[in-house]
């Protein structure tokens, strides 16, 4: 994997990259931790809510930037009066975005959040409309983005699944089989979906020599009766694919976490980081979701079941029949792996934001905390963790690490750039 490490004073690059801002308060990691937590539950699965949160961020961003253009836009917004609020603009724009995503049952308490919270900030006594003029930069900048994705593939995410049982072929786990057609929804930054290919890994090959040994590892480490048995079921390997399961939206949490250990940083650059962070992130798990539905490749549990592939070097019992792994299967193909995609968009957006791999965190998560001290240990822990659960082969996860990472490289590259002159 493209690791992009580049030995750099972290505190100076921060330094070099804050800009000195007149805000009262951090209202943009206040209302990405709103969006992206209890209020985002009802979009649904990870890629749902991975393209709620990169709208929510874009039009936070283009809200603040209609005010005082620092940045280029991602949507067309126009201009707005700079003595506006930008919480207010922030505020306004998070909870439309919100409101125009959700299902109606969410919408009454996103607007009681919003106007709470509006409600605290007042307006000095030469710009007594700032309030309100604030609300129609986060207006505009959330319709903008409302309607940039409308009708974008999202509305129908799921396909029937028809392929027969065959060796190497993905099959129905127990949940259904979802998202067949997230891999058509419309990108957000990237050209297309088949931009970045992880290619057709060896390991897709049954009888070669890579398959049996991603076969016989996962075999060995990932079931149940393994991870879970009293002398293994505090082992480092069990309670880290414990501490990843089901945690795919804390990419943003521990943004917010390693955003809290450095200087103070303004809106607008903390509105651009967190606009950076979920378009890579949404533009990656479409682009594995166009993957795992070009190769459908079986899950380690349907094929350590199946039995004999035809494959020597691969190892069959007759216990096998109902070997299980350690965490459910999620309801979709194996290659390549989506919460991989999900941590390595952050954590490589990340290291090109900041300059450097080199940025030491602490992350909570299913009762436990954990220590990393580098953003790609983080994004390598979680590969493996699918190992250890059970549920992957490890080459789709390494893979999905390497095409997470050359898409957030291409958005830093092309997305937000800083304008010439403010």
């Amino acid at each position: 994997m493209n690791i992009r490490r580049h030995r750099l004073s972290l505190a100076v690059t921060v330094l070099a990259l804050a800009l000195p801002l007149p805000v009262l308060a951090d209202a943009v990691t206040y209302w990405n931790e709103y969006a992206s937590g209890a209020a985002i539950a009802p979009a649904g699965s990870p890629p749902q809510q991975a393209r709620v949160t990169a709208m929510v961020q874009i039009a936070v961003h283009d809200a603040l930037n209609a005010i005082h253009p620092r940045y280029r836009t991602y949507n067309a917004v126009g201009t707005f009066n700079r003595n506006a609020s930008p919480e207010a603009a922030v505020a306004r724009a998070t909870c439309d975005v919100l409101v125009g995503v959700l299902p109606a049952a969410s919408h009454a308490a996103v607007d009681t959040k919003c106007t709470d919270y509006i409600g605290t900030l007042a307006c000095p006594a030469a710009h007594p409309g700032c309030i309100a003029d604030g609300e129609a930069a986060g207006a505009a900048a959330a319709a903008a983005m409302l309607a940039t994705r409308r009708l974008d593939g999202s509305e129908n995410p799921h396909r029937p699944y028809t392929l027969a049982a065959a060796p190497g072929v993905y099959q129905d786990t127990g949940a259904g089989v979802q998202f067949g057609g997230w891999g058509d929804v419309r990108t957000f930054a990237i050209g297309s979906a088949s931009q970045f290919p992880p290619g057709k890994a060896r390991m897709l090959h049954l009888r070669s020599p890579q398959y049996a040994a991603d076969y016989n590892e996962v075999k060995a480490i990932g079931s149940a009766a393994v991870r879970g048995h009293p002398d293994n079921v505090d082992s480092e390997e069990s309670r880290i694919a414990r501490f990843w399961a089901g945690n795919a939206r804390d990419f943003n949490r521990y943004t917010r976490t390693i955003l809290d250990g450095m200087a103070p940083r303004g809106l607008w650059d903390n509105a651009r980081l967190f606009a950076l962070v979920n378009m890579a992130v949404a533009d990656a798990i479409i682009a594995t979701f166009r993957v795992k539905y070009q190769y459908n490749f079986w899950r380690p549990v349907t094929a350590i079941r199946w039995g004999e592939e035809g494959n020597p070097l691969t190892t069959h019992a007759p216990e096998d029949a109902s070997w299980t792994p350690y965490i459910s299967t999620p309801p979709y193909p194996d290659y390549t792996c989506g919460q991989p995609t999900l941590i390595s968009g952050s954590t490589a957006m990340l290291r090109e934001y900041f300059g450097t791999d080199d940025i030491a965190f602490d992350h909570a998560s299913a009762g436990m905390t954990r220590h990393f001290d580098s953003l790609s240990q983080a994004a390598n822990e979680v590969a493996v963790a699918r190992v250890y659960s059970g549920i992957h082969f490890r080459t789709g996860c390494m893979r999905a690490l390497e095409q997470a990472d050359d898409i957030a490289g291409f958005v830093f590259q092309t997305q937000l750039q800083p304008r010439r002159k403010w």
